[in-house]
């Protein structure tokens, strides 16, 4: 594919010259994901298992010459306006400006010295809904600078520079799935990612007669509230109670002998992270040898697990994991789960592909009737990770 020819380098392209009256130079790219399963277990040095999604979030950018950089968006009113000589520093209260001011920063603090430019931003990745719409700015952002200096990162401190600038402007205290997915993602493949060693595994998704659903409850979430740091503390201090550097090297055994130590919160945050690990493991088997039962039943302890240990899921998203297993196999559900970080957002549905139809017909009217809401429902597949086309 090239991309200079892609839709959402045309769009963004569209609305720049719309916005500053002339053609950009630069459009960068990058998209939004889906958690196949391996839920809160990145920042315990776990394994996940994501995939892109053909949603994608796209900035459009020329130099300007001078010596200050502006960022506008499509949907909000705030500006970003940096100058390029002076300290960046968060905003004071929460924004969204945050995510490029910290990107700018982790750029100039990585030794390259910004210019100015005048950028605007498009994305059709919906906001709040556990699909990382973040990432996927940070991601765009950091593949534009790259292109526009003339530099490229090395691809591991490129995940880290955009973690850190959440870490450290947005206050999310995220790990490192969505930056390595939404950079690094390859069309037709899902990722086994060890997030204690870093190493990816790449395994071909491509069955046309299995297909990934996502269902936006649109209970919207916020990552930055007090619950998510929350279960990360709750997680760090299980792992030294139980004496282990993190959940990666805990054992149910070790759990069993030692979590009366705990309260009955952090064990079962732990219990969580520690059968999750193993469950995503197990999961990228079935992916590779196409056992999608056995991979749609490991959905559904996974989101059991997340609803009853972990606690972060909501009505909403178990009302849809409901109404899909009850629609069951016969129906053409494999499984189906909470997907991201939870207190909202969306759901996924592993399906086969023919009855795509009359699953999405059930889902959207069961869950109108018992939620008051219309949820929507989107076909995901896995698609190109960032990218930027010099136009």
């Amino acid at each position: 594919m090239n991309p200079a020819h892609s839709p959402d380098i045309a769009r963004a392209r569209a609305r720049f010259m719309e916005v500053f009256g002339g053609p950009p130079s630069i459009v960068a790219s990058a998209p939004g994901r889906v958690n196949l399963i391996g839920e809160h277990t990145d920042y315990n040095d776990g394994y996940v298992l994501p995939m892109t999604i053909d949603y994608r979030t796209a900035i459009a950018a020329r130099p300007n010459g001078r010596g200050h950089i502006l960022i506008l968006t499509e949907t909000s009113p705030e500006i970003v306006t940096v100058d390029v000589r002076s300290p960046l520093e968060r905003a004071e209260r929460p924004s969204w400006t945050n995510y490029p001011r910290g990107i700018l920063a982790g750029f100039r603090n990585a030794g390259f010295a910004l210019q100015g430019f005048e950028a605007l931003i498009t994305s059709d990745v919906p906001l709040g809904a556990g699909l990382s719409s973040s990432a996927a700015l940070n991601a765009a952002l950091i593949t534009l600078l790259e292109t526009l200096h003339g530099v490229s990162l090395d691809p591991i401190a490129k995940v880290l520079l955009c973690q850190t600038a959440e870490h450290d402007f947005a206050g999310v205290p995220c790990g490192i799935m969505d930056y390595f997915i939404s950079l690094h993602g390859r069309p037709n493949h899902a990722l086994l990612l060890d997030c204690r060693s870093r190493t990816p595994a790449w395994l071909p998704f491509r069955d046309p007669e299995v297909q990934v659903l996502i269902v936006n409850t649109h209970v919207r979430h916020r990552l930055g509230a007090s619950e998510y740091p929350e279960r990360r503390n709750r997680c760090l201090t299980a792992a030294q109670d139980l004496g282990v550097p993190s959940l990666r090297e805990a054992t149910l055994a070790t759990l069993n002998t030692m979590g009366a130590t705990l309260d009955p919160r952090t064990q079962a945050c732990a219990h969580h992270v520690i059968t999750e690990i193993a469950r995503t493991e197990q999961a990228a088997r079935c992916l590779t040898d196409r056992d999608w039962r056995e991979f749609g039943r490991l959905m559904r302890e996974s989101h059991e697990s997340l609803r009853r240990d972990f606690q972060v899921s909501c009505p909403e998203l178990d009302a849809v994991v409901d109404i899909a297993s009850a629609i069951g196999s016969d129906g053409g559900v494999y499984g189906a789960r909470m997907t991201g970080a939870g207190f909202g957002g969306c759901a996924i549905v592993l399906i086969q592909a023919a009855a795509h139809r009359y699953i999405r017909d059930a889902l959207e009217r069961e869950y109108s009737r018992r939620c008051g809401k219309t949820p929507t429902v989107l076909q995901a597949r896995p698609s190109p990770g960032a990218y930027a086309a010099q136009l």
